[in-house]
Order: structure tokens, then sequence, then C-alpha cells
């Protein structure tokens, strides 16, 4: 065989190994999925038509058309004329630009609102930090710690030089994220101890207690544990101690999400097989090192969706202290409505709003497929 040929067969091996072109690629995926029956080519065309329609309409309506700006008289009122003409065909949204720092930092001092966007940074930074799996060793509890606690010297001040700032103060973004954060880190091991108080054969006074408590928790709602931590929290405290309102909150939504929490890990617990408790003892491990080193983290492994569907759960809920006086991220869009040159803005503002709770909502979505996708592709699934 000659040098030619020898060059040449390998090609034409591979090409007519390769595929037909109209089997692969973006328009066989198209043919295959969109227009692979009339009755499907009818029903792509019609959502294609509407999907086109709105999306038009939202760039005319938030791009095109829209005000990002407006003047402002001499005494500091916002002219809203411009906004108040392009209302139906024009999104105003220099609402935003007056308003952003009264709905992300609420009432805390205007020269001190970089400490609430640090505060912010921070936690960001912590949520970043503590997902990456190369990080998850015993110092991140440290970072845990050092961090949350340059939040508390941040929002209180008093210290450094800080301006003392009381908690009535505070408001929007930082309270949403210190009640989810605080929230999140202390209702999960309380998860976990009720979760496998409840499964316990050995104490049954301390498996009572624990199907009470998870039963009386999920059987009111929140706004109704709020009421009670506002209510009757300060009256087992003892005489002249004035526990404030954030911290009674905290309370409330760390009680109540490890309730949710608990019933989520016990579903792990059950559904991990038997054989794998067995093999524990059979190996001499003690009840502990058992839980922690072999079934805790399987467990949790299998129930990754619903745990993260219920953190995305508390994170929205947390709207709800406005119940007891507590101004979060929506309260204080509400807030900002109420100022009488911008009472015709709402979608604008709950638009700005649901950008912002998508955004952390995604993030933690986004987080737990690639969590759980690593975790299979470590199990050889």
């Amino acid at each position: 065989m000659s040098q030619a040929s020898a060059n040449v067969e390998p090609i034409a091996i591979a090409s007519r190994d390769r595929p037909p072109a109209g089997l692969v690629g973006p328009w066989a995926w198209v043919r295959a999925n969109l227009l692979g029956s009339w009755w499907s080519t009818a029903v792509t065309l019609v959502l294609g038509y509407v999907i086109v329609r709105v999306v038009v309409g939202l760039v005319a309506w938030g791009v095109v058309h829209a005000v990002w700006s407006v003047p402002y008289g001499a005494n500091g009122v916002p002219d809203t004329t411009v906004c108040q003409n392009a209302h139906g065909y024009g999104a105003c949204w220099a609402v935003w630009a007056d308003k952003y720092r009264l709905i992300l930092f609420g009432r805390y001092p205007y020269q001190q609102q970089w400490r609430p966007a640090i505060v912010v940074g921070l936690f960001i930074a912590l949520f970043v930090i503590s997902g990456m799996r190369r990080f998850w060793r015993r110092e991140l509890v440290l970072v845990w710690i050092g961090t949350l606690a340059a939040v508390g010297v941040l929002m209180w001040g008093g210290v450094f030089g800080l301006l003392p700032v009381t908690e009535d103060q505070w408001g929007g973004l930082p309270i949403t994220l210190i009640l989810a954060t605080f929230g999140a880190a202390f209702a999960f091991p309380l998860a976990l101890l009720v979760a496998l108080g409840r499964r316990s054969t050995r104490l049954p006074a301390v498996r009572l207690l624990c199907v009470l408590y998870v039963e009386l928790i999920r059987g009111v709602p929140l706004i109704s544990l709020l009421f009670m931590a506002s209510v009757m929290f300060p009256l087992f405290m003892p005489a002249g101690v004035n526990v404030d309102k954030l911290l009674r909150a905290q309370v409330a939504i760390i009680l109540f999400a490890g309730a949710y929490l608990a019933e989520v890990v016990r579903g792990g617990l059950q559904a991990l097989p038997r054989g794998q408790a067995e093999a524990a003892d059979a190996l001499g491990l003690g009840y502990w090192r058992k839980t922690g080193l072999i079934i805790l983290p399987q467990a949790l492994r299998l129930v990754i969706p619903p745990l993260v569907n219920t953190f995305i759960g508390f994170f929205k809920d947390t709207s709800l202290v406005l119940i007891i006086g507590l101004f979060d991220l929506l309260t204080m869009g509400k807030v900002a409505l109420s100022d009488p040159p911008w009472q015709s803005f709402s979608t604008e503002v709950y638009i700005g709003l649901a950008v912002i709770y998508i955004a952390f909502c995604f993030a933690m979505s986004k987080y737990s497929r690639g969590l759980e996708r690593d975790l299979n592709r470590s199990r050889g699934q």
C-alpha cells in the first residue's frame, strides 16, 4: 500500500463512521423536539409568537421607553412629571435611583450606610466560601464565627470608633440576610438532633419530646410563632431584662426552621438502607462515630433538593417579620412607595425586589444542583 493511500484511508473510515448531518446538531434537535409532528409544530409556533410578543413588549417598556432619572426641585423633591407622562408604556426606574438606599439599608444613618453595604458583601463572601468543597474543614467554623462577629461590630457599632446604631434603625437587605443566615446556621444543627432524637429507640422520653416539638411547630403558621416570640418571650426573662425584637424574631425563625428541616433529615435517615448501620456496628463503631461518619453524610446526600428547597422558603419567609415591626427588604420597598411622588410606580419597585430575591434563590438552587451532581459522580452514578 502506498504512503498516499495509507494517509487517505483513515480519513475515509472516519467520514464513514460520522453520523449524517441531519441527525445531529441544533437543527436536528429542533426537528426532533419542536417540529416532530403537526400538533407539536403548531404549539411551537403559537408559543414562539407569544414569547416574542412578550419579550418585545418588555424590552420596549423596560428599556426603550423607560425613564432612568428625573429632575429635582429646589426643595429636593423629585419632579415625576416625566414618569407620569411615560406611565403605561415606559417604566420609571428613577424610583430606584432615588430610593435604593432606603430599600436596601432601611433607616440606617445615611452617612453610615457603608457599614451595612460591607455586611452584605461579607455575607455573600461567606456563602461563596462555604459553598466551595475545598474549604470544608474545621477552620470554616472559625471563618463563620469571625464573619458573624464582624457583622455584629459593623451593624451595632460602639467600638473601634464606629457610631452606635440600635436595631430599630436597621432594615432592608441586611435584616433579611441576618435572619436567614443565623436561622439556617442554628436551625440545621437543631434539626439534626431532633431528627436523631425522633428515631431514638433507647430514649423514649427524648423521642416523645422531639415528636411534640415537631408536631407543635408544624401545626402553627410562622406568623403565630413571631407573635408569641414578641409577646410571650419577654415574660420568661428575668425582671429588667429587655430582649430586642430582632432576637425574638430570630428565635422564632430558628424554632420554625428546625422543625421543618428535622423532618427532611428524618426522611433521609429512613431512606438509608439498614445495612449501613449494621456494617458500622460490625466494625465496632460507637453511636456518635457511626452517625457522624457513615449515617448522616449519606442521609444528607439523599435529601439535598428538599433541604435547599426548605432553605429557599425560609429566606423568603423573612418578610413576615413585618408583623412584629421589623423592616426587611420587602417591607422597605413598601415604605419607599409611601412617598407621594412615587406611589404610582409600585410595579418597578416590586420588579426590582423580585430580581434580588430571584438572584439569591437561583444561586442556592444552582449550587444545590451542582453539589448533587458532584456527589453522585463521586459515587459513580
